[in-house]
């Protein structure tokens, strides 16, 4: 099952112009679809896009060389990250 087919438990509900929700019914009707289940097949596909488009990192094959060769790289701690990480120890406690 999927996230449009699962059991409902939540609800959104909000106002819109007539001719928008005309829109929606028409398209809806294309699709042989209800209004709700347009809406939120349209709404998740959407929220999927937007979601990857924030979490996702598309590098270039020299930026990901780089990226790669920073990453084998040992890592050298000067006084000042030394220092941000004491001055988070202090700062930060963790549940």
């Amino acid at each position: 099952m999927n996230v449009a087919t699962d059991t409902k438990q939540e609800r959104i509900n909000l106002r819109l112009k007539h001719s928008a929700k005309m829109a929606l019914e028409r398209a809806a009707s294309f699709e042989g679809k209800t209004v709700s289940n347009f809406i939120l097949t349209s709404a998740l596909a959407h929220a999927e896009k937007t979601i990857h488009a924030h979490e996702a990192m598309s590098l270039n094959s020299q930026d990901a060389e780089a990226f790669f060769h920073a990453l084998d790289k040992p890592v050298s701690f000067n006084k000042k990250l030394a220092a941000a990480f004491e001055e988070h120890d202090r700062r930060v406690t963790s549940q």
